[in-house]
């Protein structure tokens, strides 16, 4: 860790991800060592193994890779164990952020084209689905810069430090965050075969993500904001 907030979500990571490994189908960032605080550094860490490729934003997947992402995510969301850690912004009900979010949307609709009236219906509707009856490992991050991606085919999936159990919409994100071939994106939704709440929750937390990091990040990492804006028009272009 570099932070000292960050720490945390290196144990949570350290405890949690081993067991989870052996049954997901791409590499992941499970620890092979630990380290302990020393007189050098403060804090513990954490030896993992190295997982060629480059970010999804810069080595992006190409239109096969739906079927893997819905394979890994298929994988990843059984039933979390009674010991999962949880997270108060990841894994819950989206109408426990429904406030802040919709103010976030107005404010990033009244400085910019990011947020269509497609965004806003889908937002609504997400709110309106109906709610998750299980709760299920997540990612919880799973954004374009902490999946890996190598001359377009997905390699492995890092940064678990917000890992917890709760509502696999959560993690559904990645479908917008990750592919920009429409084909890929059809392809993952038929092969994980969500129900439609899910799927309305899972679009909903993809705005959720577009418009936050896009509004937090847009003026300091153009980078994030560029997924962030990639996310929301794919938004607008499946819905």
């Amino acid at each position: 860790p570099r932070r000292k907030i960050a720490v945390d979500l290196l144990i949570n990571e350290q405890r949690c991800l081993p067991a989870l490994t052996p049954r997901l189908p791409l590499p992941v960032t499970a620890s092979i060592a630990i380290g302990g605080p020393g007189r050098d550094f403060p804090w513990p860490w954490s030896v993992v193994r190295w997982i060629d490729g480059a970010p999804a934003d810069i080595d992006q997947p190409d239109a096969t890779q739906g079927p893997v992402l819905a394979a890994f995510l298929r994988a990843l969301h059984q039933p979390a164990t009674g010991d999962a850690p949880g997270n108060p912004s990841r894994g819950i009900p989206l109408a426990v952020r429904e406030e802040r979010i919709s103010a976030v949307i107005a404010r990033v609709r009244s400085s910019s084209d990011v947020v269509t009236a497609t965004v806003e219906r889908v937002w609504a509707e997400a709110l309106k689905a109906d709610p998750a009856t299980e709760q299920v490992w997540l990612h919880a991050d799973l954004h374009s810069r902490n999946v890996l991606s190598r001359n377009g085919k997905l390699t492995g999936v890092i940064d678990w430090g917000d890992m917890c159990g709760g509502d696999a919409a959560t993690d559904f994100v990645s479908v917008w965050t990750l592919l920009g071939h429409k084909s890929a994106r059809e392809a993952a939704i038929r092969d994980y075969a969500p129900s439609p709440s899910l799927l309305a929750r899972g679009m909903g937390w993809a705005v959720l993500f577009g418009v936050t990091l896009f509004d937090q990040l847009r003026h300091d990492d153009p980078r994030h904001a560029a997924g962030a804006e990639a996310c929301l028009q794919r938004i607008t272009e499946d819905a």
